[in-house]
């Protein structure tokens, strides 16, 4: 490999696209041994907005077809809706460009099974942007967990609820649509609690064998915000708006059941008013418990021994995870740091691959998404049939 910055090219430039490129700008100040990136090219279709984008991103020019683009960089983000996440992903991977792909991996269990196929065939790096495994409590609750600490795992509780579409006027957008997200509450939110769960107690209780979900779809359409350009909705109900069918879940919940006994409950849901992004996690063992919300990042509740309740522990030491990197304890991190610690993992495996060598990280693979795919597919499943369904059934 040669001492050349790894050329990266973005699909998509709204949310995960600010999210990633502020990460690669930060990378070098904080990181200094992660490999040194070029933000190549952008990849978009409004070409005022791509221009605008380019610019204030850093990158040094835009495309309007990720055909142009995948076979030209090194790296491969694919940030764009689920729908665009099979085609130009198994091209990039078939052209042996590496690839990091937004969650969920895509829209529909065959699609994922197209690139987790995609990624087994090729000598690139693929990785999907789980990247709630990356916040400091979460790698700290992780190694007590491994070090035995809660004793054998029981139970496993995870919720994601947000309250963006709690208006029953909120405005219909892309992810309220199944042939463009390929699911709701359940594969937008579903699929980082399943993942971050894999990831905390995988090891401990083995795989979710069979799960009972239940979906809902409390709002059956929704107007669509500004369809003259002109910053009113337009159209045909009495009032003149515009609406369009919501035929996605805007709640879901379900119990899973472990290989191990061990027993699970999650649910999300984006109609749950006062709670913004409140993704919480907890774990119980015969030797204790622990608990994280997203929302107080920083911290993780742990229970172990012989305490009488919770410790909460603000983790920002130096020797806790990625302390060293950052500020002084105590001086607390934010949700776009975990960006910055996942594009850091992503590519010190992509540096190591181009020189022929392989590296460990918490980077989640794409079998590790399909992995998650398969869980919130037999949820699905398990509403339709209205019955408990075996996971790959």
């Amino acid at each position: 490999m040669s001492d050349d910055p790894l050329r990266v090219g973005f699909l998509g430039y709204r949310f995960m696209g600010k999210a990633h490129a502020n990460a690669l700008a930060r990378l070098p100040m904080f990181f200094p041994d992660a490999p040194a990136v070029e933000r190549d090219v952008l990849v978009g279709t409004d070409e005022d907005a791509l221009a605008d984008a380019t610019e204030r991103l850093g990158f040094e020019r835009y495309a309007t077809d990720w055909r142009d683009v995948v076979d030209d960089v090194d790296v491969f983000y694919n940030l764009g809706p689920n729908f665009l996440h099979v085609d130009p992903t198994v091209a990039a991977l078939e052209a042996g460009t590496h690839v990091l792909c937004e969650k969920p991996l895509a829209p529909t269990l065959d699609g994922a099974e197209r690139m987790r196929d995609a990624a087994a065939g090729s000598d690139a790096v693929a990785a999907c942007a789980f990247n709630y495994r990356f916040v400091p409590a979460i790698q700290y609750a992780r190694d007590l967990i491994a070090d035995g600490e809660l004793g054998e795992i029981r139970q496993v509780r995870g919720s994601y609820l947000q309250d963006w579409l709690v208006d029953d006027d909120a405005p219909w957008s892309w992810r309220n649509d199944a042939e463009l997200a390929g699911s709701g509450a359940l594969g937008d939110l579903g699929a980082h609690t399943v993942d971050l769960a894999n990831f905390l107690v995988g090891d401990r209780v083995g795989d979710v064998e069979r799960v009972s979900g239940h979906l809902r779809t409390f709002v059956d359409e929704r107007p669509v915000e500004d369809a003259d350009g002109d910053g009113e909705a337009r159209g045909d109900d009495a009032d003149g708006e515009e609406t369009k069918p919501v035929t996605v879940d805007d709640a879901y919940s379900a119990q899973v059941e472990y290989a191990s006994g061990a027993m699970g409950t999650f649910e999300a849901s984006r109609m749950t008013a006062g709670h913004k992004n409140d993704h919480a996690i907890a774990v119980h063992g015969t030797d204790g418990s622990l608990r994280f919300s997203l929302e107080r990042l920083n911290e993780l509740e742990v229970h172990t021994g012989d305490s009488r309740g919770y410790e909460t522990v603000l983790v920002t030491d130096e020797d806790d995870p990625y302390g060293d990197a950052w500020w002084p304890p105590g001086h607390v991190l934010g949700w776009e740091h975990t960006f910055v610690h996942e594009n850091a993992a992503v590519l010190s495996q992509v540096a190591a691959s181009e020189r022929g060598e392989r590296v460990e990280t918490d980077a989640p693979s794409f079998a590790d998404a399909y992995d998650v795919q398969r869980v919130l597919d037999a949820i699905a499943a398990s509403d339709e049939r209205g019955e408990w369904v075996r996971v790959g059934e």
